[in-house]
């Protein structure tokens, strides 16, 4: 071979290894950002599925990482050791007693409302009781469960506390939640403090009945129209600070299937199926919150939040009176 023919095939044996090392170059950086998020399959943990299903995630180059935890104390958990980076369905009470602990460990994008319209939490009452008890002021005596964690527990007895019941006028115990339908069918309690679907799945089975909804709004907030936002989406500081492009991704997708589900609710609901809790012949039924951006927020809204922060100091959850701006994340 001539040395034209030497160099000829040096050029070409070159080019193909710069075609070869280009495409891996570009599938490197078409990799998805993975990230970790606590999810508590809850029906208010809809925008996270919908994200997923719909493709928003996809679309932002993110790849969830879906870590399935039970209640408050194992999301709050998870933030604070790194475990996690995102929170889908983290107890607002529960996050605010955390950043006193470690500041800015649960920094809120988004929140779920709740009202007599958007329903979760709610007081039940065993069917055969139904007829005797007809307001909260008639659990005196009764022996109640609640939904887990020091939040949820407490705001409970906060409730009843502002319906004229004292600790030892009744009883009441934590239960996680996939025992509740099942611990009411059994009648090991009378009634208690329970979520969605968990409430519509016992009406649909006729072993209790929802006493009242909207109480945090009612009895907490003082206006049966205000937005309780018991819960809401959460990221770590460190997620915001460490990678703050993948956190502005992400949020941008969560606000995408938030949207989605306000002008598409019917649609939406079928998401709730095989994801959540929710039994496929209940989806079409169980109540939908008022799930809100953040950076959408109201100053009333934001009134609201700091009121039921301000609860959460009066009955020892958050151990402190924080001013709740501090720990809400706008993109």
């Amino acid at each position: 071979m001539n040395r034209f023919g030497r160099f000829r095939r040096q050029m070409l044996g070159g080019g193909l290894a710069a075609v070869a090392l280009a495409a891996l170059t570009g599938a490197a950086s078409a990799q998805a950002d993975k990230v970790k998020v606590g999810v508590f399959p809850i029906s208010s943990s809809l925008p996270y599925f919908v994200a997923i299903e719909k493709g928003y995630f996809k679309e932002a180059n993110i790849e969830p990482e879906t870590i399935k935890l039970m209640g408050g104390p194992p999301n709050v958990a998870a933030l604070m050791t790194n475990q996690i980076e995102v929170s889908a369905v983290l107890v607002t009470l529960e996050g605010l007693n955390a950043d006193v602990k470690k500041p800015g460990v649960a920094m809120y994008i988004a929140m779920h409302s709740q009202t007599p319209v958007y329903k979760m939490e709610q007081f039940v009452i065993r069917t055969e009781l139904a007829d005797k008890v007809k307001s909260l002021k008639d659990f005196k005596g009764l022996k109640l469960m609640s939904a887990p964690g020091p939040a949820n527990l407490n705001t409970a007895k906060g409730i009843l506390a502002k319906n004229g019941l004292k600790d030892g006028d009744y009883t009441i115990d934590q239960l996680d939640m996939g025992q509740h339908v099942n611990a009411m069918k059994a009648g090991t309690f009378d009634g208690g403090y329970t979520l969605e679907p968990g409430a519509t799945i016992m009406q649909k089975l006729g072993v209790a009945k929802t006493l009242e909804a909207g109480v945090i709004s009612k009895y907490i907030l003082g206006d049966e129209k205000a937005d309780a936002f018991a819960a809401g989406c959460a990221f770590s500081t460190d997620f915001i600070e460490k990678r703050p492009d993948v956190a502005k991704r992400f949020a941008g997708a969560w606000a995408k299937a938030v949207d989605y589900i306000k002008k598409n609710p019917e649609d939406a609901r079928k998401y709730l199926a095989k994801n959540t809790m929710t039994p496929d012949d209940l989806v079409d039924s169980v109540p939908m919150l008022g799930y809100t951006m953040v950076k959408d927020f109201t100053p009333a809204q934001v009134g609201y939040l700091q009121k039921f922060a301000d609860f959460g100091t009066e009955i020892g959850v958050v151990p402190e009176k924080i001013d709740v701006k501090k720990f809400i994340k706008s993109f």
